[in-house]
């Protein structure tokens, strides 16, 4: 499969998995798309450890640095599975998980170079000593332990957006 079919499936899984979904070009486009997608006087945790972050973070109207008082999380995640259109956030590089779970709206820029075909290919191209901590994000959090109703937001956050760079 070619990177942009790659891609391609990735944002389409991503989707049917309740994920908002868009590709930017550059990195202006994606500082537009980030800023759009934050309302106004929302308080934002952006990490601001990735180039990427940096870029974002320079933008933001109301930063926070503490996850646990924002509504939204901005960051850049260490990759992503097509198949499943599955974000991975871990912790290497002293990166804090909590951040992509505690806030209500997570929105992960995931570069293109970073998605992979399937869980498989993803972690053959890791380093074999994982980090600590591996998130795998499909879609908003959702259970139907509750009543057995689907409930979304329950157990992480309520509204994911991917942009893929």
């Amino acid at each position: 499969m070619s990177r942009k079919e790659t891609v391609s499936r990735f944002l389409e899984t991503a989707a049917k998995a309740m994920a908002g979904t868009s590709l930017a070009e550059s990195n202006d486009m994606l500082a537009m798309q980030v800023v759009a997608l934050i309302p106004q006087g929302a308080k934002v945790f952006c990490p601001a450890r990735t180039e990427l972050e940096k870029v974002i973070s320079q933008l933001l109207q109301n930063p926070t640095p503490d996850y646990s008082e924002a509504e939204i999380t901005v960051e850049e995640a260490s990759g992503a599975i097509a198949e499943t259109g599955t974000v991975v956030c871990t912790s290497a590089g002293g990166k804090t998980l909590q951040a992509s779970l505690l806030p209500s709206h997570h929105i992960a820029v995931v570069k293109s170079e970073n998605i992979f075909v399937d869980l498989d290919a993803f972690f053959a191209a890791q380093d074999p000593i994982l980090p600590t901590n591996i998130t795998f994000i499909t879609g908003p959090s959702r259970t139907a332990d509750i009543e057995l109703s689907l409930v979304v937001g329950v157990h992480g956050p309520e509204r994911l957006d991917v942009i893929v760079v």
